[in-house]
């Protein structure tokens, strides 16, 4: 059985290590011409497509499909094209070629440029350029003969492998009895002894190549096992007298190690105390970690919606000049509008403590709901439009909800921006509202892709973007998160069903207000440009180093035409027009090169040449610490940036009237 296994060992080895090597030659060989053929087929192909394409690029410049047709028709010269067609640089269909009968197999649209190959076929895009301007695309489809070439290398490799293998075999079959017999006598030695125990037989040396080597080299093992033996039957002896030594000095390393293992046992457990406690530490740490980086990321999707706004219609404005009055004021109210709710944002920035600390200030006051969709619709709809999408809202109703304004908008916005997003393009969003019980439900209804049941299980989590794969929308991912909280904390309830391939529907229900509980519109106050009867010019110096800003001032100044504006761009300017023309009233802003604000208005303080006049604050600084430092100073008012005209003129005609009070005392 040894001497047949041997045998049969040596005839795998040979045989085997032949195959291997005729294997990875032919292989090597077969992969090299198939490439250099893969290539070489590419190649030839392009080579037709971009022809055909320079031919036809001035087809495509004068819109001429005969032309392009033509020249798709000289690839009938080319047996292996089988179809060709050329797609304009919108990707229409311009012409078309085919070598079968009936209509030509061509893709309706293009697609990116390259080749690939499907089946036995080779598809090829190349894109047509003239000019270095893109103007179309050519596509081409070949045969494709690599795999019937890689049939006949593998009948050819097939036959080289089995005549080679045979050879092998032959040879194998004269050469391992040279190797075997020494071997087998090696091995019955072995076996002799290791049944018999006896040490002293020894194998015989039959030749002197390595096989003998390795005889002598066996014999020398059995001398030295035999004198080894003998040494262990001493050893053994002795060892016996020291077992019972070890077993005295066990049961003593036993005790210490019974010790040894109270104490690990009370220092793990003072180890796993510290552990929680770091645990507890690192968690909290995690949580505020979080809460801060879900509140900057939820400012960015916030932001964006109204600055959309107040772009789009800010482009209108810029780009029809021709428009009437009435349209140009409602686009004005629209970017007023955006405005004002990115400013009530950009406030809730600035009380980023109380968010970090998981405060959020809620005013919960009786709402109409019309007004607020109204004014969310008038943000939404360039989004929509520009995607062809329809916005349907209810009539109005004269609901009201126990809501907080501006995060109810919030709320809104962010339902009609991701229903917008998420549709398709001429699609619809549907905005409905029906009576719950109590509470008042709003839903918006899109006609997207909606959401499997396993997105809907993540649709609430933190920076799931409303189960869409791929990444192809923007956005954070926690619009919804915060929406599901804010309307949590006034009180209401966000569900969400739907329909793949149909569409999504969100629902948002808060408690119904009592219309009569509503406070009255503000009467509006006097109107910009109506001065007092009596009024005399008074002159207005503006300290502002931005020139749109200034500007801005000019234009709500000029509605007045009782006032006359001063204007300087920094501090030492204004200082000295304040000495030298005594304005009534000065407009300082605080951030300016070289002098700013504050130290401006120290000087003016100081001089009573000019200490007598009123100094309003008009800047960017809008922290409650700066408005009470700067009314601290000295400033008879302190207005910050976005101003309200109506706030602004309201400010001068307050120190206007302060001025003159000492003149009638």
């Amino acid at each position: 059985m040894w001497r047949s296994s041997l045998r049969r060992k040596l005839l795998s080895v040979m045989l085997l290590t032949t195959l291997v090597a005729v294997v990875v030659a032919l292989g090597a060989m077969i992969g090299y011409d198939l490439r250099a053929y893969h290539q070489s087929w590419v190649d030839d192909v392009t080579a037709q497509a971009e022809l055909v394409g320079s031919a036809s690029a001035a087809a495509l410049s004068f819109d001429d499909p005969r032309v392009a047709g033509e020249n798709l028709a000289l690839l009938r010269l080319q047996p292996k094209v089988r179809a060709a067609a050329i797609y304009t640089a919108r990707g229409r269909l311009f012409a078309s070629y085919g070598a079968d009968p009936g209509p030509a197999r061509v893709p309706a649209a293009p697609q990116p440029g390259g080749a690939r190959v499907e089946g036995s076929e080779l598809l090829v895009f190349a894109p047509i350029r003239d000019d270095g301007q893109l103007v179309g695309t050519v596509f081409v489809r070949a045969r494709y003969e690599l795999y019937d070439r890689l049939l006949n290398y593998t009948s050819i490799a097939a036959g080289v492998t089995l005549i080679a293998m045979l050879v092998a075999l032959l040879l194998s079959a004269r050469l391992q009895r040279l190797v075997t017999a020494p071997v087998l006598e090696i091995a019955d030695v072995a076996q002799d002894v290791v049944r018999q125990r006896d040490y002293t037989r020894r194998a015989r040396r039959l030749s002197d190549d390595e096989i003998g080597a390795l005889a002598q080299a066996f014999n020398e093992m059995l001398a030295e096992i035999e004198q080894r033996t003998r040494a262990l039957e001493a050893s053994n002896r002795d060892k016996a007298r020291e077992v019972e030594e070890r077993r005295s000095a066990q049961q003593e390393v036993m005790r210490l190690n019974q010790e040894l293992e109270q104490r690990v046992q009370e220092r793990t457990a003072q180890l796993e105390a510290s552990n929680r406690e770091l645990a507890a530490a690192s968690a909290a740490a995690q949580q505020a970690n979080r809460a801060k980086s879900e509140f900057l990321s939820s400012m960015s999707h916030e932001l964006r919606t109204p600055l959309n706004a107040i772009i789009g219609f800010g482009q209108l404005l810029a780009a029809d000049t021709g428009a009437p009055p009435e349209r140009l004021k409602l686009f004005t109210e629209h970017i007023v509008g955006a405005g004002r709710h990115l400013l009530s944002l950009i406030n809730e920035i600035l009380n980023l403590a109380q968010i970090e600390a998981g405060r959020v200030s809620l005013s919960l006051e009786p709402v109409r709901l019309d007004e607020v969709l109204a004014e969310c619709r008038t943000m939404i709809e360039p989004l929509a439009t520009r995607r062809g999408i329809t916005l349907h809202f209810p009539e109005s109703g004269g609901e009201a909800v126990m809501a907080d304004r501006t995060r109810l908008k919030q709320v809104l916005l962010n339902l009609l921006s991701n229903a917008v997003k998420y549709n398709r393009d001429g699609g619809t969003v549907r905005v409905a509202c029906a009576h719950a019980n109590a509470a008042l439900r709003i839903s918006v209804h899109d006609t997207g892709a909606g959401l499997r049941p396993e997105q809907l299980q993540l649709l609430f989590q933190p920076f799931n973007r409303l189960g869409q794969e791929g990444g192809s929308q923007e956005g954070t991912g926690i619009g919804l998160v915060v929406t599901k909280r804010l309307v949590e904390l006034m009180a209401g309830h966000i569900g969400v069903h739907s329909v793949p391939g149909q569409g999504s529907e969100f629902w948002v229900e808060l408690p119904l207000a009592q219309l009569q509980s509503l406070p009255t519109p503000q009467q509006p106050a006097q109107a910009a440009g109506a001065a007092p009867a009596n009024a005399q010019l008074a002159t207005v110096l503006c300290v502002e180093d931005n020139p749109t800003n200034l500007q801005l001032v000019e234009a709500i100044l000029a509605a007045r035409p009782e006032l006359r504006l001063l204007t300087a761009r920094d501090g030492e300017t204004g200082v000295a027009l304040a000495r030298a023309h005594k304005p009534q009233v000065i407009l300082m802003d605080n951030h300016m090169p070289g002098m700013s604000g504050h130290e401006a208005q120290a000087l003016l303080h100081q001089d009573p040449a000019t200490t007598h006049i009123p100094v309003i604050a008009l800047t960017a600084d809008a922290m409650p610490e700066a408005v009470e430092q700067g009314l601290a100073r000295g400033y008879f008012r302190y207005l910050t940036k976005p101003v309200d005209p109506a706030e602004l003129l309201a400010a001068v005609d307050a120190a206007l009237e302060h001025g003159r009070r000492p003149e009638r005392v």
